[in-house]
């Protein structure tokens, strides 16, 4: 199983939600998939009326499933997460792009003697773990700082066989430094402190792969503003290497090809809810599904009609609980 990515954009208009096509989309699917941040909740608040949506599909029959780029958390920690917020989650229910790097280092048969340097949060390293595999890094390498001394060799770890590249709050120039050598994004690098580990690996260890979880921009890490995404940590490898990644997350269908095996659902009756174009939707588009974007995240109405957009949507409106109101729930 491999991480692929068609481009089916769609150029016709999206529709604004109204009562009469979210009936239509309503009895047309069996299952939402929902992404997280900025459409469930920002940072640790909830997002108004989200509970009662969610019960309301539930009581309806449809499937709920939870598709996160954000790879700080496990799925067990996600889990957690949702039941501090008060919502009834389980993890089955919950597919994150920690989880597709773990999936895919499995798929392809990663051997299991290699170790897996870890650019980003616990989730990442958790869910290495939990599928059989040795992980480095991650927040363990937080306060590490790499030295520029005379004479001085940086030594790096040459049973690494994997760097997995997610959204790293603490991310630094050890971390950087110890999967590549020669040249440095010096902008990033210096705006973001980042990490010297993960290039070595990658540029002198044969073989090894380079895993990123997701390449967003930014993201809702906390209710009142927008902070850096995983693309910085992402880019800052890129360029250090000179090489590109493996894409697990959305809008890959890598993480929509588990769930397919898992549920035995159809993707034309699914719809694929969320804040971002080039991610969400783009992944509900590789797919096949139905799309709906909510305006609660990221993506803004002047960006949708912006003449440079080519993602569009079949929906939009402003937040998931829109849904309840419309259909007079």
């Amino acid at each position: 199983m491999e991480s692929t990515t068609s481009n089916p954009t769609s150029t016709a208009a999206a529709e604004l939600l109204s009562g009469v096509n979210a009936k239509v989309l309503l009895d047309s699917v069996d299952a939402f998939l929902f992404d997280c941040d900025g459409v469930i909740w920002k940072g640790d608040k909830l997002i108004d009326g989200i509970p009662e949506t969610l019960e309301m599909l539930r009581s309806k029959g449809k499937k709920l499933v939870f598709v996160t780029n954000n790879s700080t958390k496990s799925r067990i920690q996600y889990a957690n997460k949702f039941r501090t917020l008060g919502l009834s989650v389980s993890q089955d229910e919950i597919f994150s792009s920690s989880f597709a790097a773990a999936m895919y280092l499995k798929v392809n048969q990663f051997p299991p003697q290699k170790k897996v340097y870890v650019i980003g949060g616990e989730g990442i390293v958790q869910e290495l773990q939990l599928a059989g595999f040795t992980a480095l890094g991650g927040p363990e390498d937080g306060e590490k700082r790499a030295q520029w001394k005379s004479n001085c060799l940086f030594e790096h770890d040459k049973e690494v066989g994997a760097v997995v590249v997610g959204l790293d709050p603490d991310i630094n120039y050890y971390k950087l430094h110890e999967h590549s050598e020669g040249s440095f994004l010096v902008k990033i690098l210096v705006s973001l402190g980042a990490s010297s580990m993960g290039t070595l690996c990658i540029r002198e260890n044969p073989g090894c792969l380079f895993i990123a979880t997701n390449r967003d921009s930014v993201g809702h890490m906390t209710d009142l503003q927008e902070w850096p995404g995983a693309g910085c940590m992402v880019g800052a490898i890129c360029a250090s290497t000179e090489r590109e990644p493996v894409v697990v997350g959305k809008p890959s269908t890598f993480m929509m090809e588990f769930l397919l095996q898992k549920f035995n659902l159809s993707t034309s009756r699914m719809c694929m809810v969320g804040d971002r174009l080039d991610t969400d939707i783009l992944f509900g588009q590789n797919a096949g599904c139905k799309t709906l974007l909510v305006l609660s995240g990221v993506t803004t109405k002047s960006i949708l009609d912006d003449p440079s957009n080519k993602i569009q949507p079949d929906y939009y409106t402003n937040k998931v609980s829109d849904i309840l109101g419309l259909l007079g729930e």
